[in-house]
């Protein structure tokens, strides 16, 4: 594991995907672990996807698999780029049945982690369209 700022970024991003698959369960925009790990922008899209879900009367089931890597590193703020597979991780009708037949795939996504007040949030997240990698 990739110890200082990196191995911190890496920490941080992780564990924002873990607080966003626990509020994917219900589609729970509110959940008050999704700021411990994301801000600004990231933190919004999150929040977008879930408003959504719940519109559409879905949650999400499993997780998904990620693999970060750094990009780059420039004072306190880490660049991660990841290929996040979400085939053991969709969204499912509330009666149980899957939203459809898609069995998911692996996606790009780019993020930027940033230490602000000494702590380390994912600030930006961009989710490419599936099949990106």
């Amino acid at each position: 594991m990739t110890k200082g700022p990196e191995g911190q970024a890496l920490s941080a991003y992780r564990a924002m995907w873990r607080d966003l698959t626990v509020a994917s369960l219900t589609s729970n925009a509110a959940s008050a672990s999704l700021d411990d790990h994301a801000r600004d922008g990231a933190l919004e899209l999150m929040k977008y996807g879930l408003k959504n879900a719940k519109k559409e009367k879905l949650v999400s089931k499993g997780a998904p698999l990620l693999d970060p890597q750094v990009v780059s590193t420039i004072g306190s703020e880490v660049k991660l780029r990841d290929c996040v597979d979400d085939r053991n991780w969709l969204q499912y009708k509330l009666n149980g049945e899957l939203k459809n037949d898609v069995p998911g795939g692996h996606f790009r996504t780019d993020a930027k982690v940033r230490r602000v007040g000494g702590v380390w949030k994912v600030s930006y997240l961009y989710m490419h369209e599936a099949g990106s990698c």
